[in-house]
């Protein structure tokens, strides 16, 4: 469990999609992430270095499209297990090389796609293609981070099928971009994570929002009583993304460089996040941004 000091802080990666998108010269495809893993998985080792170097202590491994569903629709069925294999070896190999205390999380995203809680399918099938995932990942992970949810019901069988694992259990929300006390869904944040706390989850945090709605969810999480925390995107918008679709129709902002993405951060901390990093368009200058303010600010690094 992670140090209750709020003077510990633990840091988080960034955006892998979007890192990886910046280092392949290969056209983007709705399964983007996962067709790096069989193609080019060197750069998805280096990208997960990059991280750990930058001052990343959570890495999380690359398989947030390779979920059952989007296999079916965008890509082929049987690439399930060796996608989460290579995944799994791609973030081992990464930390043995750092020589760092590194911790690896599972990675347990929206089945369809991100930002459309509409087509999230019933709970059975859910909580059947949670428990397959989580099987896939449980013996190469140190935790599991159910990311990217804009859904109750759907945040709520990753939760249970990840808590099965005997496993930390970091349950991650999407909230509306204009309003950070509700998810993409129009549900309430709050009442959200108490249907999964009550399941299992052990930290909170909020991801893929623009940082000025993590910055309104952080005094929602503060009210839960478990630890949590924040990384934003830096998209302009995500209405452009449909599902099946390809992040190349979406825009970065010009105003969230380095050090301004991390003064963001630096806001959650003091409202009491104690987990930070980056999701889209955040790379590791971000990251590497974040850590300096954060030891100049007499924070310490934190654990899990």
């Amino acid at each position: 469990m992670m140090n209750p000091d709020q003077n510990d802080v633990l840091l988080l990666d960034g955006g892998m999609g979007q890192e990886l998108r910046r280092r392949s010269s290969r056209p983007v495809s709705p399964l983007w992430s996962a067709q790096v893993m069989l193609d080019e998985p060197h750069l998805v080792i280096e990208a997960h270095r990059d991280f750990i170097d930058a001052g990343s202590r959570v890495i999380t491994v690359n398989s947030y499209s390779a979920t059952p569903q989007r296999l079916e629709r965008d890509g082929e069925p049987g690439l399930f297990e060796p996608l989460h294999a290579a995944a799994l070896d791609a973030a081992r190999q990464a930390r043995e090389e750092s020589g760092r205390d590194v911790r690896i999380a599972g990675c347990l995203p929206p089945l369809m796609a991100s930002y459309s809680p509409d087509i999230a399918p019933d709970d059975a099938t859910c909580l059947q293609a949670y428990r397959q995932m989580v099987a896939a990942q449980a013996g190469g992970v140190d935790l599991f981070l159910c990311e990217t949810m804009s859904l109750a019901r759907e945040a709520r069988a990753a939760t249970i099928a990840a808590a099965e694992s005997g496993l930390p259990v970091w349950v991650s929300f999407t909230v509306d971009d204009g309003d950070g006390t509700r998810l993409r869904s129009g549900e309430s944040l709050a009442e959200a994570a108490a249907q999964v706390v009550a399941a299992g989850a052990t930290h909170l945090l909020i991801n893929c929002s623009v940082p000025e709605a993590v910055t309104s969810a952080m005094d929602v999480l503060a009210e839960t009583g478990v630890p949590f925390g924040g990384y934003a995107n830096a998209f302009t918008s995500v209405d452009a993304l449909k599902p099946g679709g390809t992040v190349d129709v979406l825009e970065a902002r010009k105003d969230l460089d380095p050090a301004a993405y991390a003064e963001h951060v630096l806001g959650w901390v003091r409202q009491g996040a104690t987990m930070v990093g980056g999701c889209c368009e955040v790379g590791p200058a971000h990251i590497a941004a974040i850590a300096e303010r954060l030891n100049a600010e007499g924070y310490r690094p934190g654990s899990v």
